[in-house]
């Protein structure tokens, strides 16, 4: 049963002609999947309805060609070809009841219009963003009055594809935006002043409550603080004002804070609810509803956020992601179910890669359609085998809570006294505790379960596992980390002299810790190179890091967190070092070339971390496989291996792994579909 405190956010809210369910809102984000793959985005989206989600929005929906994001899966309303795609996800969620909302958005100084060839557009004559040789134009009032036509248009085809919410982006990487910041140097109506820097936003806010007519609401995303100092918006100086402005036009205000990496930071550098500052003085301007976010996975910071009249309505992302089922959870009182968002920005990195969105928490995100997995629900068991899960770490917890959740009978052997594997390691590393929300999740899911058995302090081997005569062993035994130097800069291993002592993040998170003066070699080049360095650095070390790569912890782009590792790391004086290839060691001398020109370089230091590879233990597969096949292991036929001792990758890869072993365990035709184009027309 729901505790009476959160009633408040199940209230129903109007929002223009629509009625908001709930104050539950899936702000627009994207998930690689878009106008490439609208089968699987439309189920994915129907997810969130289904999990009680009042309004779900779509990505950044370009309105025309010149505002052309490709290679970035997007979605766009250019003609009315783009209408049945759209129209697919609307279905999914008025199926459940929510309310569908499209983001309209024009790119500026983002876009280089790689697949359209357009000359790209915005308020001023400068290049695009990132090294792209292209730039854009600055607009003139032809051009202006012409991107009002297409808003315009473009709102009219969202109406006919049935979206009850139109929103216009102002978010930091479009037009209106980028009219409206300081950095806008027009000196027509259109820059200058902030009345005449906030018109083009008013103009796309009156044609877009044209092109939608009376049954659609209309809602404004927008930045209310830059985060760029005196060149940027700010909140108190301008933000504000600019809401106040504008005050009653739209139907819903969506406030965000920064660019993408600022609205939606790692937990590693940022709390939940973080922009609750920002938010401070926005209801006394309006009085249309507002939605914030804020990485939100605390019913009391939800609730307390609607009751103080901060927000009307709870805005999230990253936390729909985690778990579609967050608000069915907390409207029957199931907290302990709710699947935290442990903000680690895996799902970020999805749209890089261009790919269907990933989740360390939730395996089953971005599988709704392509392999018909749904996050509650998963088919019952098809024999009455009994499976033997060696290993507690993010597979193995994973493997066994969803076998157990099929029915079968499932004994968890763990050799430690303590669950988690690398996540309860890596979870006491600097910035890395919200992470333990992997495993504790998960051990309370188990806990659940009467089927499954969890025996701690059980270091199996060939005889034991044996002798507990199971129909199946999962091996989910981990890896650990190399010390040889092969890595992605070396093939074959290094030659390491006994002058300068090595060590692995095995060693620092086993308590063997280095001092003085510490090199830390990345090849790995996420997160774990820059957080061993900085523990080595706030334990008193004069630590370096060094990479082979152009950029410190490089992946960490795709997450978002780049700029803030380079800073952390050097607030705790860590020397950082690129292009830089670690060849061997001589003495107390670690011998580097530069990745580019193969100039030498030494280093002296009083010892070695290599994060470079990692070795899977696939000891235990090795000699069962042979059991197996000398048909001397009884009735065990099948032995596998999930997650790291597979093959090592970061933690949603193992989750992943262990989740599609459950759920293709005794299934010899799992669903695997694909989106193909169809010529036939």
């Amino acid at each position: 049963m729901r505790d009476p405190r959160f009633d408040i956010l199940f209230q129903p809210l109007q929002i223009g002609p629509v009625v908001a369910r709930n104050r539950f809102y899936q702000t627009p984000h994207c998930n690689g999947m878009g106008n490439l793959r609208p089968q699987a985005h439309a189920a994915m989206r129907g997810i969130k309805a289904e999990g009680g989600w009042a309004v779900v929005n779509t990505e950044h929906c370009s309105v025309h060609p010149s505002g052309d994001l490709m290679p970035e899966v997007l979605q766009m309303l250019w003609d009315d070809g783009d209408i049945p795609p759209l129209a697919l996800m609307v279905e999914a969620v008025h199926e459940h009841g929510s309310l569908a909302g499209v983001q309209l958005a024009y790119p500026a100084y983002y876009n280089a219009n790689r697949m359209t060839r357009d000359v790209p557009l915005g308020p001023m004559d400068r290049p695009v963003s990132g090294h792209h040789p292209v730039q854009v134009r600055a607009m003139d009032k032809s051009d202006i009055k012409a991107l009002l036509c297409w808003w315009k248009a473009a709102a009219q085809r969202a109406r006919k594809a049935g979206f009850d919410i139109l929103n216009v982006d102002s978010n930091f990487s479009t037009i209106a935006f980028q009219f409206i910041s300081p950095r806008n140097q027009r000196t027509d109506e259109y820059g200058g002043s902030l009345k005449n820097r906030v018109r083009l936003l008013k103009e796309l806010i009156e044609v877009t409550r044209e092109g939608g007519g009376d049954a659609c609401a209309v809602s404004v995303r927008l930045i209310i603080d830059e985060l760029f100092g005196t060149e940027g918006l700010r909140a108190a100086a301008e933000g504000i004002e600019v809401i106040g402005m504008l005050a009653e036009l739209p139907d819903l205000w969506d406030l965000v804070v920064g660019t993408w990496a600022d609205d939606s930071p790692t937990s590693r550098f940022a709390a939940e609810n973080d922009h609750e500052p920002f938010m401070a003085g926005i209801k006394a301007v309006t009085t249309k509803p507002v939605v914030g976010v804020g990485r939100f996975t605390s019913p009391d910071t939800m609730a307390s956020l609607v009751r103080r009249g901060v927000l009307d309505m709870i805005g999230a992302a990253r936390p729909s992601i985690a778990d579609p089922f967050l608000p069915k959870k907390i409207e029957e009182g199931r907290y302990e179910d709710i699947r935290e968002c442990i903000g680690c920005n895996i799902c970020v990195s999805s749209h890089f890669a261009m790919t269907n969105l990933r989740c360390t928490q939730n395996p089953t995100m971005g599988e709704e359609w392509r392999r018909g997995w749904h996050p509650e629900r998963i088919a019952g068991k098809s024999s009455n085998a009994t499976v033997l899960v060696i290993g507690g770490g993010p597979a193995g917890l994973e493997c066994a809570r969803a076998l157990g959740e099929r029915g079968y009978g499932v004994t968890l052997a763990e050799r430690e006294s303590r669950l988690g594997g690398r996540v309860t390691l890596e979870g006491e590393l600097p910035g890395l505790r919200e992470w333990l929300r992997v495993r504790d999740w998960r051990v309370t899911q188990i806990d659940k379960l009467a089927n499954v058995g969890v025996y701690l302090e059980s270091d199996l081997g060939v005889a034991d596992i044996l002798e507990f005569d199971a129909d199946a062993v999962v091996l989910a035994t981990g890896s650990q980390w190399r010390r040889d130097g092969i890595g992605r800069a070396a093939f074959k291993p290094l030659a390491l002299s006994s002058g300068l002592p090595v060590f692995t993040p095995d060693d620092v998170m086993g308590g063997n810790i280095p001092s003085g003066r510490i090199i830390v070699y990345d090849d790995d080049h996420y997160y774990m190179g820059a957080v061993i360095a900085e523990k080595l650095a706030v334990a008193g070390n004069d630590v370096t890091l060094v990479t082979p790569a152009a950029d410190v912890s490089s992946f960490t782009v795709n997450t978002l967190e780049n700029i803030r590792t380079a800073k952390r790391l050097h607030e705790r004086g860590v020397v950082m070092v690129t292009h830089k290839a670690l060849v061997g060691t001589q003495d107390d001398q670690a011998l580097f070339v530069d990745a580019r020109t193969g100039a030498a370089e030494h280093r002296e230091a009083d010892a070695l971390v290599l994060v470079t590879a990692r070795l899977p233990r696939t000891e235990l597969f090795t000699a069962l496989t042979a059991r197996i096949e000398e048909r001397q292991a009884g009735r065990l036929r099948r032995v596998s291996c999930i997650g790291d001792c597979e093959a090592p990758a970061a933690i949603f890869a193992a989750v992943y792994s262990g989740h599609r072993f459950a759920q293709e365990f005794e299934n010899d035709d799992p669903i695997l579909r694909r989106e193909r184009i169809n010529l036939a027309a």
